[in-house]
């Protein structure tokens, strides 16, 4: 028996305990929540206005933060999509999860066991609309064998590149766009997605569901509805953008506009997805997640240094410094986390199987031998875990590798460079090396690197029809 049929197995054997409890005994337990997770593409920790962005409008995420927690110590699997998002569906580290290549349809094996899963066998509704980045169609990764009831979105992380697509998924059927055909630009994918997310949430049925928001949002290509450019003003409005073409992306050769217009735009959809639960009268058994997969890229570092969107913290997307990893998370569940608190516990993507388990009463599904650990007492009152204080967390990226160990970080630049130490707690903006002065620290850490990482199995990309990227 395989590790997928026997957790499929136990997940069925707590499905059905649950459904045979009393209605006595379900009126003494609190009920399992519906979960909200969102995740942006490429957010940084600094593009937020409750993180502190002075330019780009989020108002309704800062009230999401103003009305649950901000945690300013969370991190992404790794500071690139694929793997990233790998950590995120296994509780494996990036030293250990199996999709670590980021060429963007590196299937997951049906072996392989994610959060999806766990939830799915637990008795949840699951469904995933946006960008999956692990398996494209007809390979073993595709989300419908990974967990999910319902997709519509991106399967191939190339694909999602593209906002005015001619197509996307909906399960294993491509669904046309129609009025993106012979290059025309009308219907914009982040819209569609939402859309049918909202109907996922919306739909009336037995809860709890879980909806993972995937969003490709701030991603490139940079471009937005003409709409909500021209909805946005702000600084930017005496600057409308005009196009150059990259490998078939559209750039806009000023890109300050857009970034900042399709941020906002994706914030106002958070927005619907608030009002809708409150209208469904979830709100109050609902817990949102928002966070993002890596930090900022700096494709267009102007952009990037204008709006300074990974914050004060050093590095960018594909860096293991702290701007490549650290993301802005938020959390919402009214009456379980204290309104507009903030919490500096760290803890990364490896721990959302875990806390998701936890949180659905699925404890025993969790399989052996995972890198993360449960936050669910963060998110239900408690200030801290002690477990997350005094336990190391890894990422790595090929050849560049990183830990942290309670306020001491390890960046090992390449395979051959001397690995660099930070005091983070005194230095959040890593600028100062300070690996000279603790030699017994640096001795045990990098000791701590070498064990955390596990060889990757081969990391295989689908061949896709007549040459392009995906299928």
């Amino acid at each position: 028996m395989n590790r997928r049929t026997f957790m499929m197995g136990s997940g069925a054997s707590i499905a059905a305990g649950l459904a045979g409890l009393s209605l006595k005994a379900n009126a003494q337990q609190p009920s399992r929540p519906n979960i909200v997770l969102v995740m942006a593409d490429d957010l940084g920790y600094g593009h937020l206005g409750c993180y502190g962005q002075q330019h780009i409008r989020t108002p309704h995420l800062d009230r999401l933060a103003e009305n649950g927690v901000r945690f300013t110590n969370a991190y992404a699997g790794c500071p690139q999509c694929a793997p990233s998002r790998s950590v995120l569906m296994t509780g494996l580290h990036a030293g250990h999860t199996p999709v670590r290549g980021n060429s963007g349809g590196i299937p997951l094996r049906e072996e392989d066991f994610t959060f999806a899963e766990l939830l799915q066998d637990s008795g949840y509704r699951t469904g995933l609309f946006g960008k999956w980045g692990l398996g494209d169609a007809d390979t073993t990764g595709t989300p419908n064998k990974q967990g999910f009831d319902e997709f519509f979105g991106y399967l191939h992380q190339k694909h999602a590149h593209f906002y005015y697509t001619d197509y996307l998924w909906h399960n294993d059927e491509r669904v046309p766009l129609p009025e993106n055909v012979n290059g025309q630009r009308r219907q914009y994918s982040h819209d569609v997605i939402m859309e049918k997310a909202l109907d996922f949430i919306g739909a009336e049925g037995a809860d709890p569901f879980f909806c993972f928001l995937s969003l490709s949002i701030p991603h490139h290509e940079w471009t937005v509805p003409k709409t909500s450019l021209q909805e946005y003003s702000g600084t930017f409005d005496e600057h409308p953008p005009t196009y150059r073409w990259r490998e078939g992306y559209a750039f806009p050769e000023e890109p300050k506009a857009n970034m900042a217009a399709m941020i906002t735009h994706m914030d106002k959809g958070i927005g619907q997805v608030m009002a809708l639960l409150k209208d469904r009268g979830l709100s109050d058994n609902t817990l949102v997640i928002f966070t993002s997969d890596n930090g900022a890229d700096s494709y267009s570092l102007a952009c990037a240094d204008f709006f300074k969107a990974n914050g004060d913290l050093r590095g960018y997307k594909y860096d293991m410094y702290e701007g490549g990893i650290r993301v802005p998370t938020i959390a919402h569940w009214p009456g379980r986390i204290a309104p507009g608190s903030t919490n500096d516990s760290p803890w990364y993507f490896a721990d959302i199987m875990p806390t998701f388990a936890d949180l659905a009463g699925a404890k025993e599904a969790i399989p052996t031998g995972i890198d993360g650990v449960s936050i669910a007492p963060l998110l239900t009152g408690s200030r801290s875990v002690p477990e997350l204080n005094d336990r190391f967390m890894y990422w790595e990226a090929g050849t560049v590798c990183a830990g942290r160990w309670g306020k001491w970080k390890i960046v090992r630049r390449d395979i051959d460079a001397p690995p660099e130490l930070f005091d983070l707690k005194n230095d959040a903006a890593e600028r100062r090396n300070v690996a000279s002065n603790h030699p017994a620290i640096m001795a045990g850490l990098e000791s701590k690197l070498d064990e955390s990482h596990r060889p990757a199995r081969p990391q295989i990309e689908p061949d896709a029809p007549d040459g392009r990227y995906y299928r």
